[in-house]
């Protein structure tokens, strides 16, 4: 069989990069055709997304292909979730997209508590409630620029904005377009009556399941990129929809952590999971590839190494992650805790001030200098899993055998063994490239080259070697800290 190549863009909160996917039949290799960062913006009260240059960026990659001489038969995007664009009756994009970081949603959920409760929301959506979902971004838009939301006929998401610039056609795909709370869970399309609910007009389209063919690139953008062309797929645009599609798991009911700027982690439904149980535990039933569902929760993830690396860089210290990781792996283990999820870690700023005063507060240990400091966001990572872990077992009523950790926080071997010894269960990890891997799998998909879930799945195996954690024999130490690190989440909320 000849090689079959598509192109993966995989956008993060803080990069982005091409790459470049070969399917030989048997295996799929990878190569990576074009890197950038990806740096928001703050542009007077607001924190926003460069969306031009993330296109310019994207745009590159194309071009790197075409100079490279290769053959590529499609090409698809994913990227985080909830945020958006809006665009007017002429097709024109109103204002760059607000960053879900930004502040202005910041009690947002109670504010429209009397409108739309969380609880009722819950029950037609299935989503988590946290104040940045789109159904929020998109009533801070109407109280904060009414005009703009009055000229607005159309929201896309941030892949199928990037996806109608560079066809020209609009599409709400359904993994990224259901992180926002505004689908209805159960039958995969828009809930007209959260935005009639909310005076909002009717901004979603027909919302298409991953594997839609959208069409080619535009005939502008492949004669500006040198003739260039080929298919532009829907792919699970969500970041951690493409990166599940790609967890290497034979078995059923498997447990995963998409580890990075957030630790999303959860497990595969066939059928959506909404109850004043799964409600308690603020589990959210996110939209999956092939008719799946992602029951999970958002976990802060390494966010608060990535912030407090940036304020240490603002000091003049400038560490790599490998320096932070060994000089944490030295201290005292199991001395201080932090809850991840606690809105004070939330935002950028001086995550290692905000760190040192939150230990303060709580009466514990106050960490004294870096290492100290990433320890405790590790171990705090790790227990969070073990307290997740236990709410998939409640809910499902069945025990969580073990966990497969996807993405590019399977790089930080520390964490990954850490979260082994926090769940006592074993850790799978790898591949670190899933979410692109996931994307490219899509496409080969909807190209008729793949079956389904499970021949893609197997691929995955055939072609990435995983890295096994096993938990550590004595438990004591860590069932003792999960007491205590429980204990200081109560008192945090």
């Amino acid at each position: 069989m000849k090689n079959l190549n598509m192109l993966a863009i995989d956008l993060g909160a803080s990069s982005g990069r091409g790459i470049v996917g070969s399917f030989d039949g048997n295996q799929l290799t990878l190569r990576e055709n074009h890197r950038f960062s990806n740096d928001p913006v703050t542009v007077g009260k607001h924190f926003r997304w460069d969306i031009l240059r993330i296109l310019h960026e994207i745009k590159q990659s194309i071009r790197e292909v075409g100079l490279s001489g290769e053959e590529i038969t499609g090409m698809g995007i994913d990227t985080w979730g909830v945020d958006y664009g809006l665009i007017d009756r002429h097709g024109e994009l109103l204002s760059n997209p607000i960053h879900y970081r930004d502040t202005r949603t910041a009690g947002m959920a109670k504010a429209l508590s009397d409108v739309l409760p969380a609880d009722e929301l819950y029950g037609i959506t299935g989503i988590q409630t946290i104040d940045f979902n789109t159904v929020y971004q998109l009533a801070a838009d109407l109280r904060d620029n009414p005009e703009m939301v009055k000229n607005s006929v159309r929201m896309l998401n941030i892949p199928d904005l990037l996806n109608y610039f560079l066809t020209g056609e609009m599409a709400n795909e359904y993994t990224i377009c259901s992180t926002g709370a505004i689908l209805n869970a159960k039958t995969r399309k828009v809930a007209p009556e959260i935005f009639e609910r909310l005076g909002l007009p009717m901004l979603v389209g027909d919302v298409v399941e991953p594997g839609n063919c959208l069409g080619r690139l535009s005939k502008a953008v492949s004669e500006e990129l040198g003739g260039v062309n080929f298919n532009v797929y829907n792919v699970a645009s969500h970041d951690t929809a493409s990166a599940v599609l790609a967890v290497p798991a034979k078995e059923e009911d498997f447990v995963y952590i998409s580890s990075g700027t957030w630790s999303l982690m959860g497990t595969e439904l066939t059928s959506p999971l909404v109850s004043n149980e799964s409600l308690a535990w603020n589990f959210a039933n996110e939209g999956g590839a092939l008719g799946t569902y992602r029951f999970l929760k958002n976990i802060m993830g390494l966010w608060t190494v990535q912030e407090s690396r940036r304020q240490w860089k603002r000091e003049g210290k400038d560490y790599s992650f490998a320096d932070l990781q060994t000089m944490a792996e030295v201290e005292k283990p199991l001395v201080s805790f932090i809850n991840p999820d606690d809105p004070l870690f939330a935002t950028p700023g001086d995550m290692p001030g905000r760190i040192v005063e939150f230990c303060r507060k709580t009466g514990q240990h106050v960490p004294e200098n870096e290492g100290q400091i990433v320890r405790v966001i590790m171990e705090s990572l790790a227990l969070r899993y073990r307290y997740v872990k236990e709410g998939i077992e409640a809910l499902r009523g069945k025990p969580v055998r073990g966990i497969h950790i996807v993405g590019g926080g399977t790089k930080d071997t520390f964490l990954c063994g850490l979260a082994a010894d926090a769940c006592g269960i074993p850790v799978t990890a790898g591949p670190v490239e899933a979410t692109a891997i996931g994307n490219l799998l899509m496409q080969y998909i909807a190209a008729g080259e793949l079956k389904n879930l499970s021949e893609a799945r197997e691929l995955v195996i055939r072609s990435f070697e995983p890295v096994l954690y096993t938990p550590a024999a004595d438990r004591a130490a860590f069932d003792e800290a999960y007491v205590r690190f429980c204990k200081i989440c109560e008192k945090s909320c």
